[in-house]
């Protein structure tokens, strides 16, 4: 296989509209005049003025308003020279799409390149030069073919981008997508991960585990690392690949749990693959998504209801975070073909709105639904729902309903303000896997999740991991404490981080662990986050930071 190497690839920047607008900036931030209104504007930010109030008072020298990259960009160069103290209210108003950060962390996107998969679904899409199941012009993936698959380069791109639009990315969670991770030469995946690495370390490394050391204190720290594959990939020697890449969470492409249907789509894989595959990235802490298809080659609305209610009724399921991708009838798949024979029929976008709609109110609060919708461009779709606002829609019709979903990211706290005295503290007990986990959130008086952590104590149904690290160990699985990301050491009133809630999580879940009598604890942390459990006391084993919890081992 012919590994991409950055000095053949040049970094461009991620779309034409950008190259624009950065050269844009760049003529204005030349000249004085433009500048120097734009620190006009902000003076009147710290004066009291509203955002628009300022702009229309120091108008750019062309007569319109100077935009937020500007303003972003002379406050940057206030900071640095030493004028301004950094101000994360100023900077919170002239950031643009807040939403980016708002979950606490900077979502970085890369996309591998292509490979075969070991699938042969009927649904998939195969364009040449693209990972099995991606399209060109997807939104996800168009940095992937600009960069040709380059991990430097999207990654570099990437964090220039938030950094450009004024979001913090300190804090960096990783996301690698493109066909099936495990089927790629394991040689390639160290390459690509140490790729991705140095371009948030912003220097090059000479070897994985040395990128890996060096991000612990970077510029750019991982704080999570996600791979997607498929469940029958799943198995002991996968899970320690993973562990020795630094991966955290798993995506799963677990599509249905009707193994009628899954042999019908071919997709290569049962549902007894999924149950033993879940099982065991729990019991070695992985956090698990798992993505799910309404609406396959053969199923019928009552199956999907069924299919969707084994999620949560079945114990060896139960997953952390979900993806609903309704099957989408695109050209250049045998799904067309079926569907020009008469055999198969796409939801209509009323009948998979009421669908989803009628399932996302039970989905249990210790799950965060990602997605609603695969972001595949309407124009590819031949029949069913070519909107793209699913999500919302769906959010819309159970308003009118007079129902809320309580998933995750529904109840996230986003950028909302609230008073540390006045969060609850909640535990939900439930089996998974073989295991017995333990969701323990914090919780506004308005219900917003402030945070939460993952607790995961093994029980005798667990599988064995292999892994030396996990001796009686419990398993601290996750913490994520919400609000709109800040940089590492910054506060900012009001606001869910940097507080000491992911703290009182940790010891919250070391006191559950030390009563249930575990003697150690374990956790999966990300190389960002290393620096952080060393200071609450924890060692870095192999690939776990454990810590001792002075009990004994349980019975």
């Amino acid at each position: 296989m012919h590994f991409h190497t950055t000095d053949r690839i040049p970094l461009s920047p991620v779309s034409k509209e950008n190259v624009r607008q950065e050269a844009w900036i760049a003529r204005r931030i030349a000249d004085r005049e433009g500048l120097a209104r734009a620190v006009e504007v902000l003076e009147d930010l710290r004066g009291g003025f509203s955002l628009h109030q300022a702009q229309i008072r120091h108008p750019a020298p062309n007569g319109r308003l100077i935009p937020k990259p500007i303003l972003i960009q002379a406050y940057r160069s206030l900071v640095q020279e030493g004028e301004w103290d950094e101000s994360p209210e100023i900077l919170r108003r002239i950031r643009m799409k807040p939403i980016r950060t708002l979950s606490g962390v900077a979502v970085v996107t890369v996309l591998t390149q292509p490979y075969p998969c070991p699938g042969d679904c009927v649904f998939c899409p195969s364009e040449a030069r693209m990972p099995k199941s991606y399209l060109s012009d997807e939104p996800g993936a168009m940095r992937g073919v600009q960069h040709g698959f380059d991990p430097f380069g999207q990654t570099a791109s990437r964090l220039e981008a938030l950094r450009e639009i004024g979001h913090p990315v300190d804090k960096v969670d990783l996301l690698i997508l493109g066909g099936t991770w495990s089927a790629y030469p394991s040689d390639y995946q160290g390459w690509f991960i140490q790729r991705c690495l140095e371009a948030c370390n912003g220097r090059a490394a000479d070897s994985l585990e040395a990128a890996q050391r060096e991000n612990e204190t970077a510029p750019s720290r991982i704080v999570g690392l996600v791979v997607e594959t498929r469940p029958d990939a799943i198995d002991r020697s996968e899970v320690t690949q993973l562990r020795r890449l630094g991966v955290t969470k798993v995506q799963l492409g677990v599509q249905s749990l009707d193994d009628k249907l899954l042999q019908r789509n071919r997709r290569g894989h049962t549902s007894d693959d999924t149950r033993r595959g879940m099982a065991l990235l729990r019991a070695a802490g992985f956090k698990i998504a798992v993505h799910w298809m309404p609406n396959l080659l053969g199923a019928t609305l009552e199956m999907d209801r069924q299919d969707f209610a084994r999620l949560w009724n079945d114990e060896s399921l139960r997953p952390d975070e979900l993806k609903i991708y309704p099957c989408q009838l695109l050209r250049d798949t045998d799904l067309f073909l079926a569907w020009e024979r008469g055999e198969y029929t796409p939801y209509s976008q009323e009948t998979l709105l009421d669908l989803l709609a009628d399932l996302k109110p039970t989905i249990p609060e210790y799950c965060r639904v990602n997605r609603i919708l695969r972001d595949i461009p309407a124009h590819h779709v031949v029949a069913g729902n070519t909107r793209s606002s699913l999500r919302q829609d769906v959010l819309a019709e159970l308003q009118r309903r007079g129902q809320a979903c309580r998933c995750i990211r529904c109840r996230e706290i986003r950028a909302e303000h609230f008073e540390p005295e006045q969060l609850s503290w909640r535990e939900l007990q439930y089996p998974a896997g073989g295991a017995r986990e333990h969701f323990l959130s914090l919780v506004t008086p308005a219900d917003r999740l402030a945070g939460y952590a993952r607790l995961s104590l093994p029980g005798p149904g667990s599988p064995e991991t292999a892994l030396a690290d996990l001796h009686q160990a419990a398993l601290l699985r996750e913490v994520h404490v919400y609000g709109q990301s800040l940089e590492v050491g910054a506060t900012e009133p009001g606001a869910a981080q940097h507080i000491g809630l992911g703290a009182r999580l940790i010891e919250a879940a070391e006191g559950i662990a030390r009563r249930a009598g575990y003697p150690r604890m374990a956790v999966i942390a990300a190389l960002g986050t290393r620096g952080y459990y060393r200071r609450l006391g924890y060692v870095l084993d192999e690939t776990y930071m454990t810590k001792s919890l002075g009990s004994h081992p349980p019975h």
